[in-house]
């Protein structure tokens, strides 16, 4: 298992540091869609979350600390979401009920999704190894559900169509992030989930 990245802080209130840590997350996603994350500053993150470049740095150190809870804070809500469905029946509708439950994800964190492609290049080495290695763990459970479906007679798939089918739900999802400028004006997101839920499951002969 992967060593989480470690955002120092000197405040010991677990809660405090949560509701600090989701203001920052906020407002560095407004700054950073805006302005970029080299060109945005910490002093601009404190003030778009609503308190001190003092207060700011009890909570992190560095800039990148705060890309690397970006992006951390997307692939939690997306474990959140999917880790149980997962461990269920291995059934087509598992398959369904997963991806919809992921695109509903994307479709709330849109500007985070955005933000965490375009900058995590930025974040420090062991930072970025802990977030490519959840982003893998993001699509091993897709995986995981997919062989289930293969174990239970409900799909027939090789092990390479397995693992490319994991990485192509994933990166199909985040499409209604990427493209919402033209996606949005065409389909709701009940439109686009489901034509996308066609096109895989048909892609795989269901």
């Amino acid at each position: 298992m992967e060593k989480k990245h470690e955002v120092k802080t000197s405040v010991k209130d677990e809660n405090l540091i949560e509701k600090r840590r989701h203001q920052m997350i906020r407002a560095a996603v407004t700054l950073f869609k805006e302005k970029g994350f080299h060109r945005a500053t910490t002093r601009e993150i404190a003030k778009e979350a609503g308190f001190s470049i003092g207060t700011l740095y009890e909570y992190i150190r560095t800039k990148e600390d705060v890309l690397y809870l970006v992006c951390d804070s997307i692939y939690n809500e997306v474990h959140d979401k999917l880790s149980q469905i997962s461990a269920q029946n291995g059934t087509i509708e598992d398959l369904k009920t997963a991806i919809r439950h992921y695109y509903r994800v994307i479709d709330d964190m849109q500007d985070e999704f955005v933000v965490m492609y375009q900058e995590s290049k930025s974040l420090p080495k062991g930072a970025l190894e802990y977030v490519l290695n959840k982003e893998l763990e993001m699509i091993n459970i897709f995986r995981k559900i997919l062989v289930d479906c293969v174990q239970n007679g409900e799909l027939r798939l090789t092990e390479a169509q397995t693992n490319l089918y994991a990485h192509t739900i994933v990166v199909q999802g985040q499409m209604w992030a990427f493209r919402r400028w033209v996606l949005r004006k065409e389909y709701t997101l009940e439109q686009f989930t489901e034509l996308q839920i066609e096109f895989v499951l048909n892609g795989m002969g269901k």
